[in-house]
């Protein structure tokens, strides 16, 4: 594991915590002269992905201006100009009115945009700025008064942010108010919304991105949990599925400005202005809002405020008031029934509670997933009347009710158009942080650390069908997957996959809902297809959608490259290669695990050199001979398996670990969709591999769709590998009962292949007719069949066989020691037309059968592989222990 280094750029380091001041007119003046200077301005043209501009201009802006701003506030404020330019400039095309009303410092930064009288750069704009060359009939308001702008990092790498926790500090502790030049207006006030893409959320967007933070589950989720990236994964996902491309981030700012917009206008409640004047969608966020800062809806003492659409927001010094009149109006109304609900039921509770005016009202959770359609496709909000508040109150309680009843059930889906969301919320965490160097003590927090909410979250997924595995510390993280330990069984840990998908030792990385099911799915079925081969691997068991039981290793730092096509950075290192050339025999190469060399390649002398120990065993030249050869046998087992789906396995990447407890090499991490390239056809133009991801220009959620599909491809074939593509049988045709021992080997070794073998008793001497019988028997269901002659003495048996048939036949006489120098012959020299071979051991014919069956069955094929290994290293093993024995 490579620790992370954070280097704080000098003039940003003391400002990190004033992410909520505003920009004054000399702050905008400076950051105006940086922008104009024309290196800066090709340079933020030229390049989508410009942290490392905005830090040149924060630097710029204090060494020149002494003006102290992170990138960060840096890039929001130049978007929010543009932003702002773009708006003025809009109004006043279609008449509304002079650019100057709408915005300062207009004419400067249209001539940055337009790139007009800049010649000198900085100090033309210096001169525009400070020389008072600057249009009159301005608003003299700082421009940033008006707006709330919550900023997500669209560049940085990192995702081990606080996304909630941080930002509501910087909104706490600014004490923000949002105000407005005309407290009767609302055209004034407007949330600039800083994204990816600088799309503006359209009311359709917002309606559905509410619709989904109105869900009971969802929200308990945001209110519960402080690391909130893979719920808004997942709100993007539903979101996708209706047919609106919005990612995780956008979702995230776009949730945090409804918040904090609300908030900002429940500060202001004494102001004569109408909340919903301000605020769309101000009655569904305050429903929300109100269910979660006065408890879980499904408590019969929650105080319920602001439910109807018809009610206005009330000064703070009337809550208590109003949560009394409410209270006695449910003592007056008689008894309600009090339910106790677990966590992931709902209670059917209805209740009925009065509005000032004396009008029933729906509890606000209710009435918001009651009434939910028709508040959140009408433009205008009109007030409800007595009548339609009966009837959404009677739906209520059916619908209540119906939703007990279901809840009841293991899994709940959540919308019509989605599979079941609460499943796959527990089968797949999306939590991904950075690594971080922990601290040999541990501080006691009021937070849970990263480690015990990864566990946490593990525990209530993946471990929900098993739950008596005894989930322990994090030993391990990479960039698809988490390493857990097993408390309670200390040679085994537990392989967490995650929906990160990565390229360029993580230059590019992107969250593919599903991607963990898919890539432990695949990798389950690559080792078991490894196992029953006979591949030494670190597998143990699936054990849930996203995660695998293996055993726990320590991982050898080395990359074994095998190559049976030359393509990708192949071609870059040995230029004057064709791209498709073929090797053969397999072209080997490793490569050293750094990140921060990108990995570079290693001869086997460095290897050597490094004199690595791990777990106990010391690494040689014995050792790498071993991972060596284990890596051509595993490709050519895969390269085998996919031939039989018309597929070209063209390279691929493994790893191999110490197992901590018996010191053996085995095959270690993981193979899946990212550690091969597969050329269906043997067409790169229709690759299905993670060089798809790769290639791509620009990552879009069409592109990612794209990619998810060719993952999901290969997740479905490589089960099929598993499959057995032809079917064969060997029959043994024993001469007498008294060789019965000498079959049962025979059969036992045919097992190990997978092949089934049957036992026959027949005499070719005594009953001929018999035998060519049980022969048409075993040659009339069409399924391929080798038959082994077993008979001492005078071998007639495999004659007759061979010269009756025209399916393989091999001799295996049971010779013994008196007679078998004579007996031989009857099985070696055969008459003219016959082609029977002799094999004397018993497992050496099975083996020659399991060949024979190879040439039409992978699975037996890749027996045979795996079986060649194993001898060599055996082999090799016990001429390293007789070395160290002589010396």
């Amino acid at each position: 594991m490579t620790g992370l280094i954070h280097q704080a750029v000098p003039c940003t380091a003391s400002v990190a915590e004033e992410g909520g001041r505003h920009w004054t007119d000399d702050e905008v003046r400076a950051l105006l002269c940086v922008w104009a200077d024309r290196r800066i301005r090709e340079r933020l043209k030229c390049t989508l992905r410009n942290k490392s501009i905005f830090q040149e201009m924060a630097r710029q802006m204090q060494r020149t201006f002494g003006v102290v701003r992170n990138w960060k506030q840096c890039r929001t404020k130049y978007k929010n100009l543009k932003y702002d330019y773009k708006t003025a400039k809009s109004a006043h095309a279609v008449g509304v009115g002079g650019p100057g009303k709408y915005m300062k410092f207009f004419e400067e930064v249209e001539a940055i945009l337009l790139d007009r009288g800049l010649e000198n750069g900085t100090t033309e704009m210096q001169k525009r700025l400070y020389d008072g060359e600057m249009g009159a009939g301005r608003l003299q308001t700082p421009a940033s008064e008006s707006e709330v702008v919550i900023e997500i990092d669209g560049d940085d790498n990192s995702d081990d942010y606080d996304m909630d926790g941080d930002m509501e500090a910087k909104w706490r502790g600014t004490d923000a108010q949002l105000t407005l030049a005309d407290p009767s207006s609302s055209e004034q006030f407007h949330v600039v919304m800083v994204s990816d893409t600088g799309r503006n959320w359209s009311d359709q967007e917002v309606r559905a991105l509410i619709q989904v933070w109105s869900e009971e589950r969802v929200c308990r989720q945001l209110e519960s949990s402080t690391r909130k990236r893979d719920i808004f994964v997942q709100i993007s996902n539903r979101l996708m599925q209706q047919g609106i491309e919005r990612d995780w981030k956008q979702c995230h700012t776009k949730y945090k400005n409804l918040k904090y917009l609300y908030r900002s206008l429940q500060r202001g409640k004494g102001d004569e202005a109408d909340p919903r004047r301000l605020m769309r969608f101000y009655d569904e966020v305050d429903a929300i809002m109100n269910r979660t800062t006065n408890g879980s809806p499904y408590h019969t003492g929650a105080a319920d405020k602001h439910a109807d659409s018809g009610r206005l927001s009330m000064p703070e010094g009337r809550e208590e008031n109003d949560r009394d009149q409410t209270n006695a109006a449910r003592a007056a109304s008689g008894p309600t029934e009090d339910r106790t609900c677990s966590s992931d039921s709902v209670s059917s509770t209805n209740l009925n509670v009065t509005t000032n005016n004396g009008e029933p009202r729906l509890h606000p959770v209710q009435e918001l997933h009651s009434d939910q359609q028709h508040r959140l496709t009408s433009s205008s909000e009109p007030q409800v009347k007595r009548e339609e508040l009966h009837s959404a109150n009677r739906r209520t309680k059916r619908k209540a009710a119906d939703q007990d009843l279901s809840l009841q059930t293991p899994v709940k889906r959540l919308d019509s158009g989605s599979d079941a969301v609460e499943a796959r919320c527990k089968e797949e965490p999306d939590h991904i942080p950075i690594m971080k160097i922990n601290s040999v003590c541990s501080i006691a927090s009021s937070s849970p650390s990263p480690e015990t909410e990864d566990r946490r979250v593990l525990q209530n997924s993946s471990m929900a069908a098993t739950p008596e595995l005894n989930i322990g510390q994090k030993l391990n993280e990479g960039k698809t997957k988490q390493i857990f330990e097993l408390a309670d069984q200390p040679g085994l840990v537990l392989v967490q996959s995650k929906d990160q998908i990565t390229a360029g030792n993580a230059v590019r990385k992107d969250q593919m809902e599903g991607k963990a099911a898919i890539a432990n799915r695949t990798t389950s079925c690559v080792f078991k297809l490894l196992q029953e081969a006979g591949i030494k691997t670190a597998f143990v068991k699936q054990h849930s959608d996203t995660a695998f039981v293996a055993a726990r290793c320590e991982m050898i730092p080395i990359e074994w490259v095998c190559r049976r096509v030359a393509t990708g950075s192949f071609l870059k290192r040995n230029p004057g290669v064709k791209e498709g050339y073929r090797f053969s025999p397999l072209k080997m190469e490793m490569f050293f695990k750094d990140d921060a060399n990108n990995d570079p390649q290693w001869s086997e002398e460095q290897l050597l050199e490094t004199k690595f120990s791990l777990a106990g065993l010391a690494i040689g030249q014995c050792e790498v001979d071993v991972m060596n050869r284990s890596t051509v046998a595993i490709f050519e087992i895969l390269e085998r398996s996919w031939a039989t789906q018309n597929c070209t396995l063209v390279d691929m990447k493994i790893e191999f670990g110490v197992n901590m407890e018996t010191q053996e090499i085995v095959l270690a991490d993981v193979i899946d969709n990212d550690s091969w390239r597969l050329w269906p056809a043997g067409d790169r133009s229709q690759q299905k591999d993670k060089q798809v991801y790769r290639d791509l220009k620009e990552v879009t959620p069409e592109a990612m769709q794209i990619v998810k599909r060719n993952f999901e491809w290969v997740s479905e074939r490589v089960k099929l590998l598993l499959e057995r593509q032809a079917s064969g049988r060997v029959v043994v045709l024993m001469g007498s009962i008294s060789d019965l021992a000498h079959c049962e080997k025979i059969r036992k070794a045919c097992t190990s292949y997978g092949i089934p073998c049957i036992l026959r008793v027949t005499s070719a001497h005594k009953g001929p007719d018999e035998t060519l019988r049980i022969k048409a028997e075993y040659e009339g269901d069409g399924v391929a069949t080798v038959f082994v002659a077993v008979a001492g003495r005078s071998n007639g048996l495999g004659p007759v066989m061979s010269g009756n048939t025209a399916y393989p036949v091999i001799n295996c006489p049971p010779l013994t020691p008196d007679w078998g120098a004579q007996d031989v012959w009857s099985s070696l020299r055969m008459p003219s037309g016959l082609g029977c071979s002799t094999i004397l051991s018993p497992e050496a014919a099975a083996q020659f059968a399991a060949q024979i069956f190879g040439l039409t069955d992978h699975l037996v094929w890749c027996k045979l592989r795996a079986s060649m290994l194993n001898t060599w290293v055996s082999l090799k093993l016990a001429d390293q222990k007789l070395q160290a024995c002589s010396i």
